[in-house]
């Protein structure tokens, strides 16, 4: 695994062009997987009932990965809720300091955001960077069909929203999160909010941009070496305006761009990327992203990209396509996901792991993504 050097608080220091380096100049490439729960209804990151914490960071490690997208929502961050031992029952360690009120029966901690902290701590420690993602606004799995959750703000719903956010407080919540991990050089950075979309193109990329701006210049106020991931309009598969309108920011070097690809994405021509020819799933990669790669602009993260375990003819066309594209593109990227499972233990048939959060699935996924991960194993 490429190691991640640092200086001044900061490992993945700068980015010049298409490439993200460390604090020597040298290239990183970010070989990534999800690592999800904290965004959902258990507020948690998953698999801490079944095994450590620091075990399951060693397993990422083990598996080639050099860095984890760890998303948490906003509603976490607001209501910052006591955890249910039930959920960390590997990790008993975390309750520590934390007994049970005998007059109320309710346990005084350990809090969300201690949880959360205490997992990108155990990932830092085993030498995996982390990219921390706001990836919805109320805490549950992001289907896309909540209005509320649609942007980083929704305070324009009025009472539609249960959990009320504008981007003021957005940037807020960042701030909170981010704030235990301004020493931390291994936490590398901010992915700003997951799949920004709008109803009947709403979602405009300025508006987007001049958001996620104010929220980079907050961050970069905390900690000047972070970098900032800005995913794309129309749930993150469009970058496109970014030839155009560029994000901007005080520090240079800080921008990295990301966008998610899967087999039922590209809706906007109609035709999924599951029935795309490669030279047309080739042709509207570049349009959305790619040419910030093959133009030398900036760095892209693929930061979601998936598939189940056994894939139908479309989605083993969408595979092919998409690892071809990322090898000829040598992009970075990160996998959806790790978990084996979602919260109610339904199964993740998208999960690289089994159910003992510690066994890979040795499947053409795993194969493809080693054969991927490339100069960024050592």
């Amino acid at each position: 695994m490429a190691s991640f050097a640092s200086n001044s608080g900061s490992s993945a220091a700068d980015q010049m062009g298409r490439y993200i380096l460390d604090a020597n100049g040298e290239r990183i490439k970010l070989v990534s997987v999800n690592w999800y729960g904290g965004s959902d209804v258990f507020f948690v990151p998953m698999g801490l009932e079944t095994r450590h914490r620091k075990e399951i960071a060693q397993t990422i490690r083990d598996m080639g990965f050099n860095s984890v997208r760890l998303p948490y929502s906003d509603q976490m961050v607001i209501q910052n809720p006591v955890i249910d031992p039930v959920h960390l029952g590997a990790n008993l360690d975390l309750l520590d300091g934390h007994n049970e009120d005998n007059e109320t029966g309710e346990l005084s901690g350990p809090r969300a955001l201690d949880v959360f902290q205490a997992c990108v701590e155990a990932l830092t420690d085993a030498g995996i960077a982390v990219i921390i993602n706001d990836h919805i606004t109320n805490a549950h799995w992001c289907d896309g069909m909540n209005l509320c959750d649609a942007s980083w703000k929704n305070d324009h719903l009025g009472p539609l929203c249960s959990i009320r956010q504008t981007t003021q407080s957005w940037i807020e919540n960042w701030k909170t999160v981010m704030a235990p991990h301004v020493d931390n050089p291994l936490v590398i950075g901010a992915d700003l909010r997951n799949e920004p979309r709008g109803l009947w193109g709403t979602m405009t990329w300025d508006a987007l941009a001049s958001a996620s701006e104010q929220a980079s210049e907050a961050l970069l106020a905390m900690q000047p070496n972070w970098l900032m991931f800005f995913e794309g309009v129309s749930s993150a598969n469009d970058v496109s305006g970014a030839r155009a309108r560029p994000i901007k920011l005080s520090i240079p070097n800080r921008v990295v761009y990301s966008s998610h690809v899967y087999a039922w994405s590209g809706w906007g021509s109609g035709v999924p990327f599951g029935r795309r020819a490669y030279a047309s799933f080739a042709a509207e990669m570049h349009r959305n992203w790619g040419y910030l790669l093959a133009e030398d602009i900036a760095p892209v993260w693929v930061g979601e990209f998936g598939n189940g375990r056994n894939m139908g003819p479309e989605d083993l066309h969408y595979w092919k396509n998409l690892m071809r594209y990322l090898a000829d593109s040598d992009a970075d990227w990160g996998y959806w996901a790790l978990n084996p499972w979602k919260p109610g233990q339904i199964d993740e048939t998208y999960g690289l792991l089994k159910k003992d959060w510690k066994t890979p699935r040795d499947d053409v996924r795993l194969e493809d993504l080693r054969n991927l991960m490339g100069s960024a194993i050592q």
